[in-house]
């Protein structure tokens, strides 16, 4: 199979899967095709399929499917059927025969003469009409030389239908086992109506999720509001939004102040207040005030669309635990098929009893259809990835999950992580005989022209205070050091105290005393020279984030060794994490070196994950064995991370790792029901201890419990719910930020 460097990806619908086994078979004869990589989800009935469409075609994908026997369609073609109706159709039909059957088989004053021709007539309708897509199903997959969970039942369903009419027909007092075939079909076929139903329920956060867009929008033309559709928005519209309606797309405040509920996104329930400049997520609610926003995201690549596609992602995907499962399920009905026949031949040579021989090699086919096996996995994922996407915790793939489990230390970058990462300038101090506007008007004209938030901050500063600036006539960045500038004439440096101690500047005994000072407090200084001399230090604050003590305490309590990565000084650092409750610190980090950090807590045997938001944090999250990304940052990172947390509450990071492990704790669970009723029941029912109708009926059950428990992932909760990021607990600390 070739391997793509950047492949169309599309979905293909699939009908007729009625097991694992049927999601492995598709999954192999598309993987066949040059340049394919297909998974198929038996939960969901979908295949995801990477392709180069110069060399496959959405048709040939699509006839992929149907040459191993089933129905596929594109997401986007038309649906081949409404499979939930013909099941309730089939279902109702078995019912009101069954019943009958049932109570004149059971009950002996029903039974009157001739009582089993009845049974048979109504018998006979249940099983190759009601019971017509296992038959079907069967015959298929005997065409392809496999057998499926279908298979079991219609060989099950079948020879006890057979077997009864042959003793009806041919025996004396022959016993018949109409009742059997009638309710196995039956209880099977309620089974799966129900499981159908809850499989829809585990996908229906994600569909909710979906469905919250606005339907329309105000757009401005010609100074008048028009209403139009949605999806006739165009980037570059701008339109307007009243209280209590929903912001159409993703878009930028122009005018006008609200407080915005951003809680589908970020799982926070407390709006936040946006005004001119404010960036805005379409679907979101402007819960006060008039907005007039200009669009810049539309359709697929606005934040909700996004958020959609990478929870389908993930749900597409399968686990390692999943592909075990699955090579199980490949097997395991081929096995079953040759106990059952061993059992029927055991039975004969040891009893000489064909009816004894004949209930216990049916129990063997029923007891062990592997539905549960199958749904075990996809649907612990569809839950817990539509719970995460309400919560605004992405997991990227099903992967992650074991990662989960394995970190043993959290690695959390300061700036725009732990704290808010909104610099001001708290302290002009300058040497002696120099004017502190001064300094603030030649290092804010340097700074103006670079990017770093500090670098904002000292520049926002200056022009609140003197108002113009001069023009900065050259400038250099050093990455993680400072910046070189010439400004009026003037040969400027602005940047850590050790980068203008490489340049031979000295420091006066009062500027290192008020830095030590500064830095005690957790500031940020940076020193300013021109002309070859230090004239003073701009000591720069950060505020740490309200909740980050809560969330640093909550990822303790779930086993995890919290450390601060800052590239500040080991003072400041060290004062940020006794804020927060940190004692590990990794200080004086280049942007650079982060990477290296992260694979040297690795060589010393720690499985790390690591917490960060900026384009300087990517190869660190990379390198990590987890990433986690906070949402507010930069796409680069999001990209480059294993979780995205959509809000920018430190708490989501322990929310995200408890609910990976819930939902990998979910899937073991049901992993080891179905294993273990199958391991349990087989033996039983080769012994002859399991009557059919109970295999059948206990069958149903270990399906309905793997997705009834998988639906419980739908109750995980998380603080930030109940307080929308602000914690009650705890004061909100001032602190410092690092220039990384």
């Amino acid at each position: 199979m070739a391997t793509l460097e950047s492949p169309t990806r599309t979905e293909l619908r699939i009908e007729g899967m009625t097991c694992a086994s049927c999601a492995v078979r598709i999954e192999k004869k598309l993987n066949k095709l040059e340049s394919v990589k297909a998974t198929v989800n038996y939960a969901t009935d979908a295949a995801a399929v990477s392709y180069d469409p110069a060399r496959v075609t959405v048709e040939e994908l699509v006839g992929a499917v149907e040459a191993a026997g089933y129905r596929a369609a594109s997401r986007d073609g038309e649906a081949t059927g409404d499979s939930t109706r013909s099941l309730r159709h089939s279902l109702l039909l078995a019912a009101a025969l069954t019943v009958p059957l049932t109570a004149i088989a059971m009950i002996p004053p029903l039974q009157f003469g001739g009582w089993e021709w009845v049974a048979f007539a109504l018998a006979t309708p249940v099983v190759f009409v009601s019971g017509f897509r296992f038959h079907r199903a069967a015959l298929v997959n005997a065409r392809h030389a496999t057998a499926t969970m279908d298979t079991l039942i219609s060989i099950g369903t079948l020879a006890a239908w057979g077997w009864s009419l042959v003793a009806l027909a041919a025996l004396e007092d022959g016993h018949t086992y109409f009742e059997v075939a009638a309710v196995i079909t039956t209880l099977i076929l309620l089974g799966r109506f129900f499981e159908v139903r809850a499989r829809r329920r585990s996908g229906a956060a994600i569909r909710a999720l979906l469905e919250l867009g606005a339907k329309e929008a105000r757009v401005l033309r010609d100074g008048r509001e028009v209403v139009v559709p949605f999806d006739e928005l165009a980037v570059g519209d701008r339109f307007v939004v009243r209280p209590g309606e929903k912001i159409a797309t993703d878009g930028v405040v122009e005018e006008g102040f609200a407080a915005v509920d951003q809680s589908m996104l970020t799982g926070e329930s407390v709006p936040v207040e946006v005004g001119p400049g404010a960036e805005v997520a379409g679907a979101t609610i402007n819960t006060s005030g008039r907005l007039l926003v200009r669009a810049t995201r539309v359709g697929g690549e606005t934040a909700l669309a996004q958020i959609a596609r990478l929870v389908a992602e993930a749900q597409a995907g399968k686990a390692p635990i999943q592909r075990l499962a699955d090579r199980v399920s490949a097997v395991f009905v081929p096995v079953v098929m040759g106990i059952s026949l061993a059992t029927l031949v055991a039975w004969l040579l040891v009893s000489g009893d064909p009816a004894a021989a004949f209930t216990a090699a049916v129990a063997v086919l029923i007891i062990a259809c592997p539905c549960a096996l199958g749904l075990a996995t996809p649907t612990a994922l569809m839950v817990g990835t539509g719970r995460g996407a309400q919560l605004g915790i992405l997991i990227k793939g099903p992967e992650i999950l074991e990662q989960t489990r394995r970190v043993t230390t959290i690695v959390l970058d300061k700036t725009g992580t732990v704290t808010e990462g909104r610099m001001s300038v708290a302290d002009v101090i300058p040497a002696p005989g120099v004017e502190p506007a001064e300094i603030l008007r030649l290092a804010g004209a340097a700074e103006d022209a670079s990017e770093h938030p500090i670098a904002r901050a000292i520049a926002q500063r200056a022009r609140e205070d003197l108002g113009q600036l001069p023009l900065t006539e050259s400038f250099t960045n050093r990455a993680g050091l400072g910046i070189e500038a010439v400004v009026n004439g003037h040969a400027v440096l602005v940047g850590r105290p050790s980068f203008l101690a490489d340049w031979g500047l000295e420091f006066s005994e009062g500027l290192v005393t008020a830095r030590a000072e500064a830095e005690r407090e957790g500031k940020t200084v940076v020193a300013v020279a021109w002309d070859g001399e230090t004239r003073g230090l701009l000591a720069v604050a950060d505020r740490i984030k309200p909740t980050s003590a809560e969330a640093v305490a909550e990822l303790r309590s779930l086993g995890l060794t919290p450390v601060l990565l800052t590239g500040d000084n080991e003072a400041t650092g060290r004062a940020v994490a006794a804020q927060v409750g940190i004692e590990r610190v990794l200080a004086n980090v280049l942007p650079h070196e982060k990477e290296a950090e992260i694979r040297r807590l690795q060589e010393a045997g720690e499985a790390v994950a690591m917490v960060g938001d900026g384009v300087n944090d990517a190869p660190a999250l990379a390198q990590a064995d987890l990433g986690l990304a906070i949402g507010t940052g930069t796409d680069v990172a999001i990209e480059a991370s294993d979780l995205t947390l959509v809000s920018g509450d430190l708490r989501a990071a322990a929310d995200a790792i408890r609910l990976s492990r819930k939902v990998l704790g979910t899937i073991k669970g049901n992993l080891f029901w179905a294993f273990a009723y199958n391991d349990a029941a087989i033996p039983l029912a080769v012994v002859g201890l399991l009557n059919p109708i109970i295999a059948a009926a206990a069958m149903a059950v270990s399906s309905l419990f793997v997705v009834s428990n998988s639906l419980r992932l739908r109750r995980f909760s998380s603080r930030r719910e109940g307080d929308g990021g602000q914690s009650p607990r705890r004061p909100q600390p001032k602190l410092e930020v690092e220039p990384a």
